[in-house]
């Protein structure tokens, strides 16, 4: 039975402009070492939008008061963090922990956590010219380890950049490893001063270089701003822009979340290869 292309989807704030893309079961043009490439960028960018969820939500609201409240209300915080889950903070050094402990941790994103991400912020969380440098410590998703550093840096107004530097999931089961940098800009463009992220809406640009798992180089970049909104059925995927994946010994395709060029906040996207368009479904 033929199926139709899919497209996995991100994290509630895939904020770092995914690229998952899954085989179908019917042949197609997308090669393979492209899709490895978009699958092994989608699901470091995944993870680096839940990353950044947790940690804006689990943020001290002064971050010089061990006891402050969270920059995220209740509501989001239930929503994002897993009650296998802790969450502590220390005004002296100015650290967030967030714990999943030493066994598998289900989130409420389906996904399996144990370990920890560790931020540690320079100021107030919102403050332009605020730094928060997130690590991990035996971070596993789904049993693939993620190392690296993420360093985000506010801008003002809700808006930030992000910088990862050194990443890598080494794969488990032997599956391989993938590594990367990437520089990423969001620009908010609706929800700042609000104790929720609920309201929040993003347009994100930038780039992204790595080596796939099967030790193939390529380049993800966006090429037209990515459209992230959080109302109720928008947040799952993007509702506009384009990346273009291209791989060192391949032609490249492009990935277009609005090919109707509405913003509806569906799951229809298409990626064109070999100047053939493909519509696909995001799950």
């Amino acid at each position: 039975m033929r199926q139709r292309p899919t497209l996995h989807s991100f994290a509630l704030a895939a904020l770092a402009g995914g690229l998952l893309l899954a085989t179908s079961c019917q042949k197609n043009e997308v090669i393979a070492d492209d899709v490895v490439s978009a699958e092994d960028a989608g699901q470091g960018d995944e993870e680096n939008a839940t990353t950044a969820d947790l940690v804006e939500a689990a943020a001290p609201q002064d971050a010089t008061d061990s006891a402050s409240p969270t920059v995220g209300g209740l509501a989001d915080m239930q929503r994002l963090l897993s009650g296998c889950a802790t969450r502590t903070y220390d005004a002296k050094t100015r650290t967030l922990t967030l714990d999943f402990g030493s066994t598998n941790c289900l989130c409420p994103d389906s996904r399996y956590r144990r370990g920890q991400l560790i931020a540690v912020f320079s100021g107030p969380y919102r403050q332009a010219g605020a730094v928060v440098t997130i690590n991990r410590t035996n971070y596993f998703v789904n049993d693939n380890q993620h190392l690296g550093t993420r360093i985000i840096t506010s801008l003002g107004g809700g808006s930030f950049d992000l910088s990862v530097q050194n990443a890598s999931i080494i794969f488990a089961n032997n599956g391989g490893t993938t590594s990367w940098t990437s520089q990423r800009r969001y620009t908010r463009t609706a929800g700042f001063g609000t104790a929720t992220i609920l309201d929040d809406a993003y347009t994100i640009t930038g780039s992204l270089t790595g080596t796939n798992r099967r030790l193939v180089s390529y380049t993800a970049t966006i090429q037209q701003p990515l459209v992230k909104k959080f109302a109720l059925g928008c947040a799952r995927h993007f509702v506009a822009g384009t990346v273009e994946i291209a791989n060192s010994n391949q032609k490249a395709m492009l990935l277009d979340y609005d090919p109707a060029g509405t913003q509806t906040c569906d799951n229809v996207a298409s990626v064109t290869f070999n100047g053939k368009t493909h519509t696909i479904y995001l799950r």
